[in-house]
């Protein structure tokens, strides 16, 4: 309720009043005014009604101002979930800075030197207690990682997880890639051969455990870019002790495989699913196989895309006594025949007409 004071004689005074029609009940601001004695009301503005007992406002969109938008559900949802893990706490003194670098990675990735205006979009300042970032400080946060132990950095953020999450960890994912610079300071990046087939690019190798049930992190390791993909798997064989898991099976691919890595795996107590290289040994043991057999309903396995009919035999690598599984795809191996059909008959064609020189 608000009052305002006329000259003399006359007083204004505003308030809601129900007005009853129709069986409906609506809120109006109306304005009551005394002059000379005589009370007058005035009509101001709709506001809304009631119904069930409670009031609905009525508003225009035209009546709406806005100052400024922020991002804050998203950031609060995140910053929870950092701290359930305790991740603030591992990261020591520049926690707050580096975690608006990770969450400014998983909700719209920026660069450092865009970093300042972004976090001026969203209410970080007041999540994290910090009133600004700058691309100073925040260099300063990445440099500072380096004077923390990183392997008990993940050793502790992967069991501060699992005492929130239940994981099976009975079997383990890993797998390593490249990535390539332009530029030339970097210490670890070494000329290598690229993922996309390029040579001589400075590299950098990462490789990564989860684990397969929910593929939760267990920790990343980088490599020079000219340390073959066989070498980062003997050291993260090392790293995997401090784990304790002492059962169960690491998966890894073809590029990886080597004896000396899957005996050093065996003494963890783990067994190794892995590719092998189709070197001609190989070929030959698979030359072997009956199709026929192999073709049984009972071999046969159904993926989301494909259909594979798949065989084991036991195998010998290097000493290293093991299973061979064979997967054959039978929808691939008859548009590779058709493939070669066509060429055929293309070849013989540009052969009667004497195009030699024409490619097939």
């Amino acid at each position: 309720m608000t009052t305002r004071s006329l000259a003399g004689c006359m007083t204004h005074m505003s308030f809601i009043k129900r007005i009853k029609r129709n069986g409906k009940v609506y809120l109006a601001e109306v304005e009551s005014k005394r002059v000379n004695g005589k009370v007058i009301h005035k009509y101001i503005r709709y506001i809304g009604k009631e119904a069930d007992g409670k009031t609905k406002l009525a508003a225009s969109i035209s009546d709406i101002e806005i100052d400024e938008v922020k991002l804050y559900g998203p950031l609060l949802v995140l910053h929870h979930l950092a701290n359930e893990i305790g991740l603030p706490q591992l990261l020591g003194k520049y926690s707050n800075e580096l975690l608006s670098l990770v969450y400014a990675h998983c909700l719209d990735y920026k660069s450092i030197n865009k970093m300042e205006k972004w976090f001026a979009r969203t209410d970080l300042s007041f999540l994290l207690n910090i009133e600004s970032v700058t691309e100073k400080k925040l260099l300063t946060a990445l440099d500072s990682l380096d004077q923390i132990d990183t392997e008990k950095l993940q050793r502790d953020l992967f069991s501060n997880i699992t005492k929130k999450i239940p994981v099976r960890k009975k079997s383990l994912i890993y797998d390593v890639t490249n990535t390539y610079f332009y530029g030339k300071k970097c210490p670890l990046a070494k000329r290598g051969h690229d993922k996309e087939g390029v040579k001589g690019r400075p590299l950098i190798q990462i490789g990564l455990a989860v684990t397969q049930d929910k593929g939760i992190p267990l920790f990343h390791k980088l490599f020079h870019g000219n340390i073959h993909d066989t070498k980062t798997l003997s050291d993260l064989v090392s790293t995997l002790g401090g784990y304790h898991i002492f059962s169960g099976c690491l998966v890894y691919d073809r590029g990886i495989v080597s004896a000396e890595n899957i005996k050093e795996i065996a003494k963890l107590g783990l067994d190794t699913l892995c590719g092998l290289p189709l070197h001609d040994n190989l070929k030959r043991i698979i030359r072997k196989l009956n199709k026929k057999k192999m073709m049984d309903i009972r071999n046969r396995v159904e993926l989301s895309k494909t259909i594979f009919y798949v065989t084991t035999v036991p195998y010998v690598y290097d000493s290293v006594k093991g299973t061979l599984t064979v997967c054959f795809n039978e929808q691939q191996h008859r548009d590779l025949k058709e493939m070669r059909c066509m060429k055929l008959l293309k070849a013989e064609k540009l052969l009667k007409n004497n195009n030699f020189d024409k490619k097939i």
